[in-house]
């Protein structure tokens, strides 16, 4: 089985290994090397250095608009192609290119979460299981039949990486199924998603991490969980700017005002919300790294 490989971020990377582990991989594309890093230093995806690694040719067209990028891709007499986060819209030339068509996997039980943050916007609404899906991909927006899914539980404490690198895991096992039962001549059956509980992933904007402290306690929890490690959550407590990497709501119902810091203790920093409060257990300064509330405390009494 001949297949082509389309991802590029650390997410891809368990799928692009299970493809190796069941086929043949005759080409990866990934988007082209941008600056990444604190030197922002031009390097390779996390998929281009997992293919580099295994000598797999690689890829990296701006689009495939053109047509000999298509014809390109169409030389390389693939059976199909599985994409992963690769971050470019595929034609429809594209998917209709190979014999056994285009897998996608999506970090999520579509229909819900359709789109780019589906990890984190999971998190955000407080959504108590997510999951992979192995999809058929079409024209529309993650809106393909899909092939095989795996419910995964989100665990209250669980922050958008954790579940990331988690559900990395189980899209590379979905692929691993999915290869494995289509080497042995069986295709998949492909179930139309449905038309109810259709919700949208929208992309994650640094903006949307500035803390709105109307917002109820349980709201904001929930979004300092999705937003790390990216972008992170943020506010401004008596003056300083602080990034809030961890946090858990706690019951309150006093006068004060949303956003007055209620306490600052060795337990943490206690600020009213909308409704209840919300303590702040980790949580970094600027140009500092991330520090627990009672290193926070002792870096307070130092300074004063």
């Amino acid at each position: 089985m001949r297949i082509v490989f389309a991802g590029t971020p650390e997410f891809a990377v368990p799928a692009l290994k299970a493809a190796c582990g069941q086929g043949e991989v005759v080409a990866v594309y990934t988007q082209p090397d941008r600056p990444a890093g604190r030197g922002r230093g031009i390097l390779p995806s996390p998929v281009k250095a997992e293919a580099l690694k295994r000598d797999i040719p690689v890829y990296q067209p701006l689009n495939f608009r053109d047509k000999e990028t298509r014809e390109q891709l169409r030389a390389h007499q693939a059976d199909l192609m599985i994409v992963v986060a690769y971050g470019l819209i595929l034609p429809s030339s594209v998917l209709q290119m190979f014999p056994d068509g285009c897998w996608n996997v999506h970090a999520s039980m579509l229909p819900r979460w359709r789109g780019a943050a589906p990890i984190q916007r999971a998190i955000q609404a407080g959504d108590t299981q997510t999951g992979v899906c192995l999809m058929q991909m079409e024209k529309g927006l993650d809106t393909g039949p899909v092939l095989m899914s795996v419910p995964v539980v989100i665990h209250p404490d669980e922050t958008g990486g954790m579940l990331h690198d988690k559900l990395a895991e189980w899209g590379g096992q979905i692929v691993h199924d999915g290869l494995a039962l289509l080497r042995a001549g069986i295709r998949p059956a492909a179930t139309p998603q449905s038309s109810e509980g259709v919700t949208y992933a929208h992309k994650l904007e640094k903006q949307e991490a500035i803390i709105d402290w109307g917002r109820p306690a349980t709201e904001i929890a929930n979004l300092v969980r999705a937003f790390n490690p990216w972008p992170v959550a943020e506010t401004t407590i008596n003056g300083e700017r602080l990034r809030i990497h961890e946090a858990i709501a706690i019951a309150y119902d006093g006068p004060e005002r949303p956003g007055e810091t209620l306490a600052i203790t060795r337990g943490g920093i206690d600020v009213r919300c909308g409704r209840d409060a919300l303590r702040i257990i980790r949580m970094q300064r600027d140009g500092g790294k991330p520090i627990s509330a009672p290193d926070y405390v002792n870096a307070r009494r130092t300074v004063q």
